[in-house]
C-alpha cells in the first residue's frame, strides 16, 4: 500500500510489457487496468496519483511504459517527465491529456515523451501506444504527427536545431531517413547491414550535428531540411 493506493509486489521479468498509471482520477486508472486486462502480452505492474508518487515506485516497480497525466496536484506530468527519465531512462512515456494542444504536444515529446494520447482514447488505441513505443519507440497518431509538422514553425522547436544544413554522411542520412519511417534499432541495423551498437552511436553523432535533443528532435530536423517528406 502506497498513499493510499495498492500495487503489486515487484514483477520479475516474464516476457510481457510492463505499465504503470500516473492519474490523480481513481476512476480513470481503474478503468484502464480493466480494459486492458484481457491482452495477454502486457501487465499492470502499479499505479500512482501524482508525479511524486511515480517518482517515488519506478525505480522499485521499473516499468517499461508509463501512461502519464498531464495535470495532476502536488506534481503534474510536465515537471515529472524529465525526472522520471533521469530514473528509467529507457522507460518509454505515453503522455495522457483531456487536451490536443498541438505546441505542447511538441514540447513534450522534445523533452522525452513517446506518445500522446487524449483520455477518451478507447483500450485498443491504449494497448497499440505501449506496443509500439515498447519496440518502436514512438507511437505516432493524428496529434503527434500535426504537432511534428506544426512544430516545425514554433520557435522554441527550431531554436534547438543547428540554423545552417548539417553535413551528413551518406549512411547517416540513410540512418536518419529509416528513424523517419518508425524503424527500431534492430531493424536500421539488419537494413544497413552494421551492429545496433553502430545504429545507437550513429544517432548520437546525428544528435550531436544537428543539434537535436531528441529522436523527435532528429525526424523534425529531417523534414525541416527535405532529407523526408513532411
Amino acid at each position: 500500500m502506497f498513499g493510499g493506493i495498492e500495487y503489486p509486489m515487484k514483477v520479475e521479468n516474464n516476457g510481457k510489457i510492463k505499465f504503470l498509471i500516473t492519474d490523480d482520477h481513481a476512476l480513470f486508472r481503474i478503468g484502464v487496468k480493466t480494459s486492458l486486462k484481457h491482452y495477454p502480452d502486457i501487465e499492470f505492474v502499479g499505479e500512482a496519483e501524482n508525479g511524486k508518487q511515480l517518482l517515488n515506485l519506478a525505480e522499485y516497480l521499473q516499468p517499461d511504459v508509463i501512461l502519464l497525466d498531464i495535470k495532476m496536484p502536488v506534481m503534474d506530468g510536465i515537471e515529472t517527465l524529465p525526472q522520471v527519465k533521469k530514473i528509467l531512462p529507457n522507460a518509454k512515456i505515453v503522455m495522457l491529456t483531456m487536451d490536443d494542444d498541438v505546441s505542447m504536444i511538441s514540447n513534450l515529446m522534445e523533452i522525452g515523451a513517446n506518445s500522446y494520447l487524449t483520455k477518451n482514447s478507447d483500450s485498443d488505441t491504449i494497448y497499440e501506444a505501449i506496443k509500439t513505443v515498447h519496440k518502436n519507440e514512438y507511437y505516432f497518431n493524428e496529434y503527434t504527427n500535426k504537432a511534428m509538422l506544426n512544430g516545425l514553425k514554433s520557435k522554441r522547436v527550431v531554436e534547438t536545431l543547428q540554423p545552417d544544413e548539417a553535413d551528413l554522411s551518406e549512411k547517416e542520412i540513410q540512418v536518419l531517413t529509416l528513424m523517419c519511417d518508425e524503424k527500431s534499432t534492430k531493424e536500421i541495423a539488419d537494413i544497413v547491414d552494421i551492429s545496433p551498437r553502430t545504429v545507437e552511436a550513429i544517432r548520437d553523432r546525428l544528435k550531436i550535428k544537428t543539434g537535436a535533443k531528441s529522436t523527435i528532435g532528429l525526424i523534425l530536423y529531417a523534414v525541416k531540411h527535405g532529407i523526408v517528406e513532411g
